[in-house]
């Protein structure tokens, strides 16, 4: 992949975090975050599947079940492609610290495990720039759906792969489907060197893990503003902080 053959060269630092739905990665990235704030960082956040370009037609289609694993697939991409171009790359070039709740390698274990070809879903996302640091999150099956069942009574139609027939049970069919997207985050993580955490540790200890490993990343990392403020490319207002809204229980964006 071309966008992956080099670091990019803005001056700012993106950061992504991947993993199940229920794997905890969205609680991790808030602490990141708050953390990074206190130390005196600009932070700019961004999260799968919500630029206002597609967010509706994405919801109709769940809403009717319409969404096939192709169309699924295009309209994430073209999601994926509108916040790249307008979330993060200004703040990168601004200098901040981009935080992102899923990246391009959930297309690649998602929509590879709906049955997309591996190398068109690579192909889709060339565009993308390389993150300098990207977490993978890896839980058991059975422990993300004890976490997503503890802060809602149901399992979403597409969380759980329904669309895709695997079993008319839900909790079953959330399991097979789950259980794909692992297999397809073990090549991720093999072919693009994500940073592995173990997701079953206490919250505090991975924690201490990420602000370690984030810590070594950001030693030759030079902010290009004082008081917490970054000048926006192109003009308007100085960009403070973005913060992370409150987690929605355990399940992620999907």
């Amino acid at each position: 992949m071309k966008g992956y053959g080099q670091p990019h060269t803005y001056p700012g630092r993106l950061i992504i975090v991947e993993g199940i739905d229920g794997s905890g990665k969205s609680t991790q990235l808030q602490l990141l975050q708050r953390w990074l704030v206190s130390q005196g960082h600009t932070v700019f956040f961004t999260e799968w599947n919500s630029s206002k370009l597609v967010k509706e037609t994405t919801k109709l289609g769940k809403k009717n079940r319409t969404l096939t694993p192709l169309t699924f697939s295009l309209l994430h991409a073209t999601d994926f492609a509108d916040r790249l171009f307008y979330n993060m790359i200004p703040p990168l070039k601004a200098g901040m610290i981009v935080l992102a709740d899923r990246y391009v390698y959930t297309a690649f274990a998602r929509d590879v495990a709906r049955g997309c070809d591996p190398g068109w879903v690579r192909k889709l996302y060339d565009f993308a720039i390389r993150p300098d640091l990207a977490f993978y999150f890896k839980v058991p099956v059975d422990v993300s759906l004890g976490r997503i069942l503890s802060g809602r009574a149901k399992i979403k139609y597409y969380e759980a792969g329904m669309d895709l027939n695997l079993s008319a049970d839900p909790v079953e069919s959330f399991s097979k489907f789950q259980s794909r997207i692992l297999e397809e985050y073990d090549r991720v993580v093999e072919e693009f060197k994500l940073t592995v955490i173990d997701a079953t540790a206490e919250i505090d200890e991975q924690q201490e893990v990420v602000r370690e490993v984030v810590t070594r990343a950001l030693a030759t990392y030079q902010p290009r503003w004082k008081h917490g403020q970054a000048e926006v490319p192109g003009g308007g207002d100085p960009v403070s902080g973005a913060g992370i809204p409150e987690p929605q229980g355990q399940a992620d964006r999907h």
